[in-house]
């Protein structure tokens, strides 16, 4: 194992697993509550755009997703997330891309996890809500979002695990983190192998145990008595 430290730089790996975590989950949070609101709201052609992209995202391979803002996004359409002039532009840019795919495909299933969350809601606060005079946007705000989101921690924690997993996809476009170090290791000393495998497994238990533990937790303590 002190073979495999030494050699490799693990730390380095393991800390753009979490940048990308970190990044991704932030803007999958923002964009999957902006498509609830799409998919809640009352005017059918925002609805119809909030389902469309939910079924198109969540169905597609999260894969296809990063290659295509690879390959599409910068090799094609020449959209560059990072400074062009940069010595680091390649790993700056491909590791900003590798982030817009994730937040991408987990948006839809922030989405969902919203919507899981308002249906437990009763519908009769809705109609409070209107009948006291507040707007469509208030009501979002003021009563259905606060409770939305205590009500689905949970769901949300998963989405947060199964992203803190699905970094490793970020391989197929170069990005550095914990599955290229294993790919490396396998082309340079296949030897190594089965020590890279359980430093990863143990890095990723780290990583995703805790979150487990907490969101099992937040969802006993804020969960919405009824």
């Amino acid at each position: 194992m002190s073979t495999l430290f030494s050699d490799y730089d693990l730390l380095s790996a393991l800390w753009m697993t979490i940048k990308l975590t970190i990044a991704a989950a932030i803007g999958s949070l923002v964009v999957g509550t902006l498509v609830a609101v799409l998919r809640m709201s009352p005017v059918p052609m925002l609805r119809f755009l909030g389902t469309s992209y939910v079924n198109i995202f969540r169905n597609t391979p999260l894969t296809l997703i990063i290659l295509s803002c690879n390959l599409v996004l910068w090799a094609k359409l020449g959209i560059n997330l990072a400074d062009s002039k940069s010595p680091d532009f390649f790993n700056t840019n491909n590791f900003r891309l590798a982030v817009v795919g994730l937040v991408l495909y987990h948006a839809s299933y922030v989405c969902e996890s919203l919507r899981s969350g308002v249906n437990t809601i009763p519908l009769g606060q809705a109609e409070a809500a209107r009948s006291i005079g507040l707007t469509f946007g208030q009501s979002l705000r003021e009563v259905i979002l606060p409770q939305a989101f205590r009500g689905s921690i949970v769901p949300l924690g998963n989405a947060l695990i199964a992203l803190t997993k699905n970094t490793t996809v970020a391989v197929v476009i170069g990005v550095a983190e914990m599955a290229a170090m294993l790919a490396k290791v396998t082309e340079d000393d296949p030897g190594l192998l089965n020590q890279a495998f359980v430093a990863s497994a143990i890095a990723f238990v780290l990583l995703t145990l805790p979150t487990g533990l907490l969101v099992g937790h937040l969802g006993k303590k804020l969960a919405v008595k009824r």
